[in-house]
């Protein structure tokens, strides 16, 4: 048992992780900015008709 190594992480799915993760970040992110704009601006521009 001594001699086991870890199991090596596949650099492709570590790679997807990492992808994903920055892809959900930079949404949250954009989710964010857009919700606080929102908010400064006022929420009667969204029923606003044109």
């Amino acid at each position: 048992m001594a001699d086991e190594q870890p199991e090596e992480i596949d650099p492709i799915k570590q790679r997807d992780r990492r992808n994903l993760a920055i892809a959900l970040g930079l949404g949250v992110f954009i989710v964010l900015v857009f919700a606080v704009t929102i908010l400064k601006i006022g929420g009667s521009v969204v029923e606003r008709s044109f």
